[in-house]
């Protein structure tokens, strides 16, 4: 079986299965490379990446809400309550009551908490540079829309509110 791309209105590229495997196995073995370094640092802290996404989603929109978190992770309540309130007894993320609503509770980090997130995030800032510019802007480009594509519709629009160009 093929599958047909039409990049720009170009030519029909047809791809394998087989080629299809070696992409799935490429995002793998990507994914394993992009997660090392922040993996090894979060041993330190007996942290997970549980952990390791939610400081990255705080720091990205700091104030963000508990409701809020739970949407863009995709966990459960008692998963994140587990991993925040680890992360807010150790110093790392505060919670304070809503203004509007007292029920809300908004998430921070606190200095260490971004002391970590710079840790973590520079690693993957350095490895992803170097990839980006190896590549080329095209590349780039065009690996941001497979990116998307590969998404959930929905998640893509709860995406596209998070992510701006």
């Amino acid at each position: 079986m093929q599958d047909r791309l039409q990049p720009g209105g170009e030519n029909l590229l047809f791809l394998t299965d087989d080629q299809l495997l070696q992409g799935i196995e490429l995002l793998f073995f990507a994914y394993r490379g992009f997660i090392s370094d922040p993996d090894r640092i979060l041993e330190n802290y007996t942290y997970g990446r549980a952990h390791h996404r939610a400081i990255h989603f705080i720091h990205r929109r700091p104030g963000t809400t508990v409701n809020a978190l739970l949407d863009i992770l995709g966990v459960t309540k008692q998963s994140l309550n587990r991993v925040l309130r680890q992360l807010i007894d150790d110093g790392l993320v505060e919670s304070k009551v809503g203004v509007r609503d007292r029920r809300e509770r908004h998430l921070h980090l606190t200095p260490a908490g971004q002391a970590l997130e710079s840790d973590l995030s520079s690693t993957q800032r350095k490895r992803l540079r170097a990839a980006y510019k190896e590549a080329g802007p095209d590349a780039v480009h065009g690996f941001r829309q497979v990116l998307e594509n590969i998404m959930d519709p929905s998640m893509r629009q709860h995406v596209k509110k998070l992510v701006k160009d």
